[in-house]
């Protein structure tokens, strides 16, 4: 079956719909408005656990009443709470979404008690990681516990793979040894400085990342697919074409599905 372990974000999203997006000091009348449960960790598991893969996530949530929404998702789906933790008089990771009638989006989040987990709180499961097939997490909770996962994965010599969203700076040395770094296009050129605007940009990002240390680096194109390169092979995997209705949660369904993958065995 496999399994998946790691710190991953819980953001309560709070979605609206407009026709465009508002200019600066405009107000746009919406189409329509959505509550629901979110966070790029939380997402990545979700998706994790969709594809049949065991998920256990370490997370953290407020004790407000927006860490409903959260627990009854993990309810609905069957995925386990244990290692979530609920902190006093802090707030829920939350989300403010904008979608535009093309699918695209505009976000804000802010991370609450995401903030507050802790090294101690991702070593209380490391049982969870002698067993695991792979290790996920990104950069939405306290970089401590991304740190610590690191750290776990390594001891067990697990697969670990990062997601390095949302970008931001970052310890010296966090990407050495990583397994599977996973950038899109914009995230690649804040951690390269390389504008990704086609495959030979994406390859010549991936080359900086891979002299950092990663050991596999793909990069998400959007529409156009995705980038894969090593320090001895490369390809491009085309995407496939759909109609989009909204981008939101695409890279953590990616991610997920990813672990997903290498839980089960197949290769890159």
């Amino acid at each position: 079956m496999g399994k998946v372990v790691g710190v991953g974000s819980l953001i309560a999203d709070f979605t609206a719909y407009a026709p465009r997006f508002p200019r600066e000091g405009e107000t746009v009348l919406g189409t329509g408005m959505k509550s629901g449960p979110g966070g790029k960790g939380s997402n990545q598991m979700t998706a994790v656990h969709r594809a049949g893969v065991t998920a256990v996530n370490i997370s953290a949530v407020g004790d407000d009443f927006t860490s409903e929404i959260l627990f009854s998702h993990y309810k609905n789906e069957g995925m386990t709470t244990k290692y979530i933790k609920v902190v006093s008089n802090c707030p829920t990771g939350s989300a403010v979404i904008e979608v535009d009638p093309e699918g695209q989006n505009r976000i804000i989040v802010i991370k609450g008690a995401n903030d507050m987990i802790t090294k101690d709180d991702v070593y209380s499961a490391k049982e969870e990681f002698k067993d695991a097939d792979v290790v996920l997490t990104q950069l939405e909770t306290s970089v401590d516990s991304v740190l610590a996962c690191k750290e776990l994965a390594l001891r067990y010599n697990k697969p670990f793979v990062l997601n390095p969203a949302p970008f931001q700076e970052i310890p010296e040395g966090l990407f050495e040894g990583v397994d599977y770094l996973t950038p899109n296009e914009t995230e690649a050129q804040f951690f390269t400085g390389i504008e990704v605007k086609n495959i030979d940009d994406a390859s010549r990002a991936a080359d900086k990342l891979l002299k950092a240390g990663v050991k596999n680096v793909i990069i998400t194109l959007g529409k156009s697919g995705a980038f894969f390169k090593n320090k001895t092979e490369e390809s491009h995997i085309r995407g496939i074409v759909v109609d989009a209705v909204d981008a939101t949660g695409a890279g953590d369904a990616f991610n997920g599905g990813f672990a997903a993958a290498l839980a089960y065995g197949m290769d890159i």
